[in-house]
This record gives C-alpha cells, structure tokens and sequence, in this order.
C-alpha cells in the first residue's frame, strides 16, 4: 500500500514565516529539507501536488514549482511522469541528537589550568599596527603560493632571533613554518618513521594523550622514559634502545625540572654516538625568572635536534604559528611533508610576526609577561605559605604552571573533586603519567591566565582541602 502524505498539515510540517526576511522560496526549501533528514516524512512518502500544497500555505503556485524542482535535483525529492512528487528512498535520517546531561554543568570561578598564557595580555594594539604595516608594505608576491617551508622573511628573522636569545644554531634554509606544535611533532615522527624509527621516547611523566595521539599518526610505539629532579634519566633512555626521544629540556613538562648540565651533554653525545634524534619542545623557555633563559639543546648537537618552537605560550594559541628547525639532513622531508599535509601555514600572519620581532615589539611583549608571571607566581607561592603550608611547590624557575606535593593522607582526585564543587579548577598530575598513578598525589597549579586576585581567591578556597 502506497504511503500517502503525513497527517500533520502542511502549516505545521513547513512553517512559513512571512515577517522573515528570509525569502518564503528559501523557508520552504529548508523546512522540507529538514522534515526529510528528520524522518518526518519518510522515503517514499507522496507530497501533495505544487497547487494543494500552495493553496494550503497561501503561497504562489510557481514558487512550489521552483522548491521542488531545487529539492529533486539535491536528490531529496523523486518525480516521475504520471505520478506524485515523493521523497526519495536513499535518504537517511540523521540520527537524533543525544539527550543533553541531567548533571549540570560545573562552573569554575576560578580555574587553575595548566599551559594556558595570559590570554588578556595578548599584545592587540602591537599586532595591530605590525598587520597594517604588513598589508601596506608587503610586496605583492607574498601573497601568493610561496615556499613550503615558509615565508622566507620569517624563517630569516626566526633564524637571527633564535641564535640571539636562544643560543640555537639556526639557518633560515633549516627552518620549516608549521601551525603550532601538534603539527609540528607530527611532521617530526612521520619524518623519522619514515627513516625507520619505529619507537620513541617520551618523559614520563609527560604529555598527555596528545603525544599519544601523534606517536600513533606516525606509527611509532611511544615508550615511556622517567623524569627526576634533573630531568629525564639518560641511563634509562639508552636502555630502551630507542632511536628517537621527545623532550623539554628548558623547563620539563609537566614537572618544571631544568635539564642538567651534565644530562645535557649525556644526550648529545648518546645520540651524535648512535645516530639517534632529539625532537626538542621549546614550550616556554622564555619565562625563566631567576637567570636568563637556558639554551636550546639544539646549539650541543645541530645535526641531531628537530626543534620545535611555537608562539602559542609567548602571544596566544589562537595564532597557530609554530617552527620546526631542523638538521640539515633531513629538512627536505618535512618541508614535503609539510607541503603534502596544507601547502604552508597562512603567509600573512607569518609576515606580520616577522615585523613584530624585528621592530623589538615582541621582546618588550616578553618583557612585560615575564613580569607579570612572576608577580602571579609570587601570589601563588605566598598564599599557599600562608593557607596551606604542608604543600610543596616546585618547577617554579619559569614557565606559568607550578607543581604542588600534597602532604600525606591527602588524595588527588579527592581534592580535584572537592575543588571542583566549589568553583576552583584543579587539576592532578596522573594524567600526565604513564601508569596514571596517583600516588605521588600532585597538583599542577597553572597561574598564568588568572589576575593576581583570582590565584589568592582560588587558594583560599580550597586551602583547607590541600592541607587534609
């Protein structure tokens, strides 16, 4: 028995609006578009002839015709000679949307993430002016197809600004342009997977799922490297037998751990002995508060060391700009595999950063937050002595995260829990872990997007709960 048309009428099934501005045609394409995909009229379904349906809408008959005719040849409406106009058989309903969650959501006044940059210090009027300055002197061959590997003004300045302040031994040749440090690593591991590295190294703790995440896009095993006070065990490294290790040497993520001199040497040599590679994560070396920045230790080993520098902690994530210097030997493969995977990251914006560290702008930017992340560490240390003093802070030599011990009989997820049922956002250290452990129960405490009164207010409120 042929299926005749829905019982709803044709007022309800497609609401016409004609105080819209939307045009009546675009309404009624639409909401037959949607009762389709709903499953409100179903395949095979007849619709009422162009003149029913027009007199029961009080719309022209000709804008029906025009409806139909633009549904049918979308391929949601069939017609044949002699017959109904009815819903084609090979459209799916889209499946419902999940019910929303009973729980309500949880609203954190106060939010201690970590690796989150002062998102309100974000130098607008600086990036401003550089953008006009760039779209008025720009020559207009930048704003083509340009090389892979960057705009070779940015990859110039990078390659001065790094040997200057980070003591790399860079070449514009070397530098690859990437969108942020994902993409970065990812072109790193598929690089070296491709050279026959098959397994790779990761401090631990580490990253979370993200570098997971990229050893599998390149098909690599991540194995699992400890970290102590003085960074990662070279002893354990060269046990694994790993060709490859991902680290970050400046200032250890998530422990805040500088890299020993002494470990520092220990992997150059393992990996210029051995032909291993070092991907270096640059994260946040520029906020060192009690001396000047630590080197790269891509300066020990050049021809060794992919590594990978971003503006996402210095500026702002949203940027996605990122670096990649590379040694010479292998730079051609990912200036391809950078051009396989989007032709280059956007020119403009590269330009626009140029102009930015070569007016001196962006070191009077880092200047400023370096200041003002020490002002924020302080409260935090200074509330914790006053409200929690059984908590431990280390990794506070740079950077915008600190890691609080908390004292015996006192459970991290407990605390993250607690915290979390009274506005604070806490975040424990498992996660960071291989095993997940909680045992040591830490805290990583990150300051950097909160005001000064927002970290004593946080610690206040929980302070109580982090002493046990």
């Amino acid at each position: 028995m042929a299926i005749e048309w829905t019982g709803l009428s044709p007022e309800l099934l497609v609401p016409i609006d004609r105080n819209a501005t939307e045009p009546l045609r675009t309404q009624l394409e639409r909401g037959l578009r949607e009762a389709i995909r709903s499953g409100r009229l179903r395949a095979g379904e007849r619709l009422p002839s162009t003149r029913e349906l027009a007199r029961a809408l009080s719309v022209s008959r000709g804008l029906v015709v025009d409806c139909f005719d633009q549904l049918q040849a979308e391929g949601y409406l069939i017609a044949k000679a002699g017959s109904a106009t009815r819903v084609s058989d090979t459209i799916q309903p889209a499946a419902p949307s999940p019910k929303p969650s009973q729980v309500p959501p949880t609203w954190l006044d106060v939010d201690f993430r970590p690796a989150v940059p002062d998102l309100a210090s974000f130098p607008r009027t600086d990036w401003a002016r550089a953008t006009a300055e760039v779209s008025r002197d720009a020559p207009t061959a930048s704003f083509g197809y340009g090389d892979a590997r960057g705009s070779d003004v940015l990859r110039s300045v990078l390659a001065s600004y790094l040997g200057r302040v980070r003591g790399a031994a860079a070449d514009a040749e070397r530098i690859v342009v990437c969108t942020g440090f994902g993409q970065g690593l990812n072109l790193a591991l598929v690089a070296l997977a491709r050279r026959g590295v098959d397994r790779v190294g990761f401090e631990d703790p580490g990253y979370d799922e993200s570098g997971i995440f990229a050893a599998e896009h390149a098909g690599v095993e991540p194995v699992a490297v400890p970290v102590d006070d003085q960074g990662i065990r070279v002893d354990a490294l060269v046990a694994t037998g790993v060709k490859a290790v991902v680290l970050t040497p400046a200032h250890q993520w998530p422990t805040g751990v500088v890299l020993s001199p002494e470990r520092r040497v220990g992997l150059a040599k393992w990996s210029t002995d051995t032909g291993a590679w070092i991907v270096e994560d640059d994260y946040d070396a520029e906020f060192r508060y009690d001396r000047e920045p630590i080197g790269m230790l891509q300066g020990l080993a050049p021809d060794r060391v992919l590594n990978i520098g971003t503006v996402s902690k210095s500026l702002a994530p949203t940027l996605r700009l990122g670096w990649i210097l590379c040694p010479e030997e292998i730079t051609a493969e990912i200036a391809d595999l950078k051009l396989r995977a989007d032709r280059g990251s956007p020119g403009v914006d590269q330009h626009v950063l140029a102009r930015l560290i070569e007016s001196g702008r962006f070191d009077r930017h880092l200047r400023r937050m370096r200041k003002a992340y020490a002002a924020k560490r302080d409260v935090l240390v200074d509330t914790l002595a006053r409200v929690a003093p059984a908590v431990e802070l280390r990794g506070l030599a740079a950077g915008f995260h600190a890691v609080a011990h908390l004292p015996d009989g006192v459970g991290e997820v407990d605390v993250v829990t607690a915290a979390q049922a009274r506005g604070v956002g806490l975040y424990g250290m498992s996660i960071n872990r291989s095993t997940k452990s909680v045992d040591p129960p830490q805290l990583l405490l990150g300051f950097g997007n909160l005001s000064e009164r927002a970290i004593a207010d946080g610690i206040e409120r929980v302070g109580d709960l982090l002493q046990g």
